[in-house]
C-alpha cells in the first residue's frame, strides 16, 4: 500500500515543489518584511523564522523515517526502504542546518555559539544519530542486511524525538516553553503567521524533495541490480569451456 502512495505521489511532485516554494516566499516576506522587531531581541529575532521551522522539519523528517522502517521491517518493500534511506539524508540535512541557524541565534541572544542545553544537546544526539544511519548504510554491502540494520537503528533513535521535544519541559533550559501546546498559543499573531507559513512551505518542501530523492535511490538501485546480472552473465561466459 505504501508503495503505491508513493508512486501516486510521485506524479504531483511539481505541485508539492511549487507549493512550498510559495508558502516560503510569503513566509520570508511576513518574517523579514512585515511582521515588527522584537521588543528585547530587536531585528536578531528573524531568525527564529528559518530556524524553528527547520527544527520541525528535521524531526518530521525522522518520524517519517521511523514509520517506514517499521513498514520495511514488516514488508520488506525496497522501494520503503529507498523512502527510508531519503528521509535520513534529508533529515541530516534539516537537522544540521538547523544547528548551524540555532547557533547563529545564540551568539548575540545568549552570548555564546554553543551551551551545554538540554535541547541543543539531546538535538545534536540527533545530528550523530542520523550520520551514525547514513554511515551504516555505506559499509555494508549486503543491500538487504543494510536495509534491514538500518531500520533497526531508525527504531532504536526514535527514542530521542520526545527528549528533544518535551526537554524545555523536563528541564530547567536556556529555551523558553513550548509556544504552542495544549496550554494553548502563547505568541502574538505577528510572530505566529510567518511561523506557520515557513513551517507549511518547509514541510511541504521535504515532501517534495522525498519523492524526488526517493525515486532517484529506487532508479539507483535497479541500475546496480542490472549491472549485477550483467557481471554474473560475463563471469559465467568466461569459465564456461
Amino acid at each position: 500500500m505504501l508503495n503505491t502512495i508513493i508512486r501516486k505521489l510521485q506524479r504531483y511532485k511539481g505541485w508539492f515543489g511549487a507549493a512550498g516554494g510559495l508558502c516560503l516566499g510569503l513566509g520570508l516576506y511576513y518574517g523579514l518584511v512585515a511582521s515588527p522587531p522584537d521588543y528585547y531581541q530587536g531585528e536578531v529575532v528573524r531568525i527564529m523564522y528559518v530556524h524553528v521551522p527547520l527544527a520541525h522539519t528535521s524531526l518530521l523528517a525522522y518520524t517519517v523515517l521511523f514509520l517506514g522502517s517499521l513498514w520495511y521491517l514488516w514488508t520488506r518493500d525496497p522501494v520503503v526502504d529507498n523512502l527510508c534511506h531519503a528521509a535520513a539524508g534529508l533529515s541530516v540535512f534539516f537537522t544540521a542546518v538547523a544547528l548551524i541557524t540555532g547557533s547563529i541565534w545564540a551568539k548575540p541572544t545568549w552570548n555564546t555559539w554553543w551551551t551545554w542545553d538540554a535541547r541543543l544537546v539531546s538535538f545534536a544526539v540527533l545530528f550523530l544519530i542520523l550520520a551514525g544511519y547514513l554511515m551504516l548504510r555505506t559499509f555494508i554491502d549486503d543491500p538487504e542486511r543494510e536495509a534491514r540494520y538500518a531500520a533497526v537503528l531508525a527504531i532504536v533513535g526514535f527514542i530521542d524525538l520526545p527528549i528533544v521535544h518535551f526537554s524545555v519541559e523536563w528541564w530547567r533550559t536556556l529555551h523558553q516553553p513550548l509556544s504552542i501546546s495544549m496550554r494553548g498559543v502563547s505568541i502574538s499573531k505577528e510572530i505566529l503567521i510567518p511561523l506557520v507559513l515557513m513551517g507549511i512551505g518547509f514541510s511541504i518542501l521535504f515532501v517534495y524533495m522525498l519523492i524526488v530523492r526517493t525515486q532517484m535511490l529506487y532508479l539507483s538501485s535497479l541500475l546496480n541490480a542490472k549491472k549485477g546480472r550483467l557481471l554474473s552473465q560475463v563471469h559465467l561466459a568466461k569459465v564456461e569451456p
